[in-house]
């Protein structure tokens, strides 16, 4: 089972506001792959490489777009842990793992 954190859910939130400020439309569009590649997680929970800065081996990221999608991988839960853009510096981000 896929879980999104709440600060996931605000980063998409805010990756679609910001998009949707040129385009709605491809802001659903990039919203929506995002979704569709973390349902993927459901049946394949690492398929993604493990995160270099973090170095744990359940913590993994899967690139749409140009933006990481990181999650957790637990024995029953696949954790979305944040949506970033690949460009953000990582070091700033406070990424809470379980």
């Amino acid at each position: 089972m896929v879980k999104w954190t709440k600060p996931a859910r605000q980063d998409m939130k805010q990756i679609h506001d910001y998009i949707a400020r040129d385009s709605k439309y491809y802001a659903k569009k990039v919203i929506q792959e995002i979704v569709d590649k973390s349902e993927r997680l459901n049946d394949f929970p690492k398929m993604g490489r493990v995160v270099p800065e973090v170095g744990d081996e359940n913590v993994r990221e899967l690139f749409v777009y140009s933006y990481r999608l990181i999650y957790q991988v637990s024995d029953s839960v696949v954790k979305v842990l944040t949506v970033v853009h690949n460009k953000r510096d990582f070091a700033s981000l406070n990424i809470e793992t379980v």
